[in-house]
């Protein structure tokens, strides 16, 4: 074993293997900061490169990709008020609001630290403990996906500010539109009103170009030509980066834990780890207040949370053969590719080439700190560009992004009818963020439900004879009787006054 154990570390530092990873993370960086080219997009595109590669070097690219894929979002999520990434959608509440109080560089180096840490973290899950996580992972069935989906829409409540009942009927609405298109279980179509091109569904990644970069667009854009002195990216000013760490390291901690359990469950996704760690973050904090205004620790949460997904969803996909996710589907197939057929016995027939991928994430993840470093300096005078210039280029890409998706007009028009969503609801109070939160979770709670129904013939009990199920269900009602009694203590002493 520790012949095995040095033979692979020697492999991940041999040139070309760097390489290939310096170029897989900057491709990656490329892709997520691009509204619309999400990780999974750009492993897909990068799996035909990596075809007549060796198996190490054809890894070692695509988790390149994947890991700085998944930070990249983070950058235009905190810059311009557009995830990269569905992963990225929590990174907008508090990231763009930093950005506007001038510390768009505090904002992009608490992101990298925070996804480098929680990516370290959930490779070093992936060597020393996934087997023991895939066997707990194999315990979720449809009771207990439901469960995790109801815990999760139960963060509506937190992330709704003071317009609590608002932020619920938004949550609602948002399930509805996951509703649109074939019904999963009966497979006939429901909503499409007649449009074939309804049928396939709304898509997350239009919508959620439309809710945050158009509506953005389209309220910076009347001001564009009102022209400020102020520099807004005091990049030279940053804090100590170290300091900085250390004050929300605890956060960070707790985040790569949750994204780490997150991503070793086959079907769930760093989008739903990065809510779940930001609410997580926000009920524990002392400064609930900053949430959503500029918290450096909800974009510590964030970050640490969908990035803890990256090495976990290998877990599943290594020591059992199933892909935790779409980006580590499409690394099955490139496994497949490579005559390498994951699964228990994965271990025993390429030991060094397991080991190999496991270092080589660890590794992608130090490459990612050290490019983002030297990148953020740049990316941050993105600030600095006069919004006049920058709406029309951010206006073109999104439709790009948008357009790109299945390469159809369609997906734009669903973008502008989300922009405007997201432009008119707050006007009247209505967040978009909980809309967001209702068409992640909804597919997977509607589906989940139904299948756990279908199981038990009809038993409900299912879902509290199960422990699994039984405990995230518990942690709902407590996630979700907090904030509805302080929404009615509020209400009371307004009242009284």
């Amino acid at each position: 074993m520790g012949e095995i154990i040095v033979n692979s570390l020697g492999d991940v530092f041999a040139l070309n293997n760097l390489l290939v990873i310096f170029l897989g993370v900057f491709a990656g960086f490329i892709f997520g900061a691009l509204p619309g080219l999400t990780a999974t997009m750009g492993v897909a595109l990068m799996l035909p490169i990596t075809y007549g590669m060796s198996p190490t070097l054809a890894m070692m690219a695509l988790l390149g990709m994947y890991c700085g894929g998944t930070y990249g979002g983070s950058i235009s999520a905190i810059l311009i008020r557009t995830p990269g990434t569905p992963a990225s959608a929590a990174t907008v509440m508090d990231g763009y609001a930093l950005a506007e109080q001038g510390k768009a560089a505090d904002a992009l180096r608490m992101s990298l630290y925070a996804s480098v840490f929680a990516g370290i973290f959930s490779g070093l899950a992936l060597l020393l403990i996934a087997p023991q996580l895939s066997k707990f992972a194999l315990e979720f069935g449809p009771a207990e996906f439901f469960a995790l989906a109801v815990f999760g829409l139960t963060m509506i409540a937190s992330i709704s500010g003071d317009n609590l009942r608002k932020g619920v009927i938004m949550g609602i609405f948002g399930m509805f539109v996951s509703t649109i298109g074939i019904d999963p279980i009966g497979g006939l179509s429901r909503f499409s009103f007649g449009n074939d091109e309804l049928i396939g569904g709304v898509n997350l990644i239009p919508a959620l170009i439309g809710l945050f970069a158009i509506s953005e667009i389209i309220n910076k854009s009347r001001t564009a030509h009102i022209q400020s002195k102020e520099e807004v990216s005091h990049v030279k000013k940053a804090a100590s980066s170290a300091a900085a760490f250390m004050k929300h390291l605890k956060t960070i901690v707790k985040s790569s834990a949750i994204g780490t359990f997150i991503g070793s469950i086959p079907g769930t996704g760093p989008a739903i780890a990065s809510f779940l760690s930001y609410n997580e973050a926000k009920r524990s904090s002392k400064h609930k207040e900053e949430f959503g205004k500029g918290s450096m620790d909800g974009i510590a949460a964030a970050e640490a949370g969908n990035n803890g997904v990256t090495g976990a969803t290998l877990i599943p996909l290594l020591t059992l053969g199933i892909p935790g996710d779409t980006v580590t589907a499409v690394m099955l197939g490139a496994l497949m590719m490579q005559g390498l057929a994951p699964g228990p016995q994965l271990f025993q027939t390429s030991a060094d080439m397991m080991y190999t991928i496991m270092f080589g994430l660890i590794l992608v993840n130090i490459m990612m700190l050290l490019q983002g470093f030297f990148a953020i300096r740049f990316f941050a005078k993105i600030k600095n560009i006069p919004v006049n210039m920058l709406l029309p280029g951010l206006l073109i890409l999104c439709f790009i992004g948008s357009f790109a998706v299945n390469n159809t007009v369609f997906d734009a028009k669903i973008m502008l009818v989300f922009g405007l969503i997201g432009y008119i609801a707050p006007k009247f109070g209505f967040p978009v963020t909980p809309m967001l939160l209702g068409i992640v979770l909804g597919p997977i709670a509607e589906t989940s439900f139904r299948q756990a129904l279908s199981v038990s013939r009809g038993d409900w009990m299912i879902f509290v004879t199960e422990p699994i199920s039984l405990v995230f269900l518990l942690l709902s009602l407590v996630s979700i009787s907090l904030p509805f009694i302080k929404f009615l203590s509020n209400k009371k002493r307004s009242q009284k006054a």
